[in-house]
This record gives C-alpha cells, structure tokens and sequence, in this order.
C-alpha cells in the first residue's frame, strides 16, 4: 500500500541564482536537506551554515514552498587569499506541497546553521475513527413491500 506524500516533486526546482560574486565564481548547486515525518506533522531541516538569519526568507504560493538565503562573500580587498572552499551567493529550494498540508500553520526557526521548518498534516488528512452507532439511535430501514406483521386469520 503506498503512503500519503505531500511532497510529490520535492526536487523539481533547485537551481543557481544570477547574484553570484565574481570574486569566488563558486554557488552551491542546491541546499541539503533532511524531511521526515514526525507524528501528525513533518519537519525539515536545512543546513545554511554562515548565512545571516536576516536573508532566509520562506514563501507559501500556489501549494509550493520557497526557500531563500544569501551567504555573502567576505569583502577584504587588502587580504591575500590561501585558499577559498566555502560556497558564496544565493540558495534557493522548492518543494511541492500536497493538500494534505496546513499552510497556514507552517513555522520555521533558524539555529546553529540549521533552518527547521514545521509543516503541519491538516486536520482532513490526519487519520480518524468513525464512530458506530449501536442501540436506541438507531433506525433500520425495511426493504419496499417487506412487513414485518403476520396475519394469523
């Protein structure tokens, strides 16, 4: 049996952005990142290591979910540089949100380079138990020209 997924095209955009400093020339091919589910809501975590809270910006449009952060380059002109691994410029992650999401109920923390994000299961998509009625309350329905009465005459 195949589960509920949300997140049907989670890869379907993970791009570069033009704002790449010329210094480096180096952008990150995408943001990596860990989802899963945790009981009735699912959370991801992204590593943004360096990057100022201040630019991490989350977007909600049309069921797909945007991630934006900016790490920017180092600006010391008078430095000579040995060696220059760390990614600079722009991120940028989307990801497919199913209609069994609460939208409106999505929050996000950013703490020692790591953005979570809290998505919620909404309330139609959450399992339940359908209640049987039993006894008084209940009312049974008698096929067409069935009768229950017997003439004993």
């Amino acid at each position: 049996m195949l589960g509920f997924d949300p997140f049907r095209d989670m890869d379907r955009l993970a791009s570069r952005l033009a704002n790449v400093p010329v210094a480096t020339g180096r952008t990150p091919a995408f943001m990596p990142m860990d989802l899963y589910r945790a009981g009735d809501h699912y959370v991801l975590h992204a590593d943004l290591p360096g990057v100022d809270p201040g630019s991490i910006d989350i977007d909600i449009d049309n069921n797909t979910l945007t991630i934006k952060a900016e790490r920017t380059a180092r600006s010391d002109e008078d430095v000579q540089w040995i060696a220059g691994e760390r990614f600079t410029g722009s991120f940028l992650r989307q990801l497919s949100l199913g209609d069994g999401i609460d939208a409106d109920a999505i929050a996000a923390s950013y703490e020692n380079g790591v953005l979570t994000v809290t998505i919620p299961v909404a309330d139609k998509a959450k399992p339940r138990r359908v209640q049987i009625q039993t006894g008084a309350g209940r009312q049974v329905v008698e096929p067409a020209g069935h009768s229950d009465t017997v003439d004993a005459g």
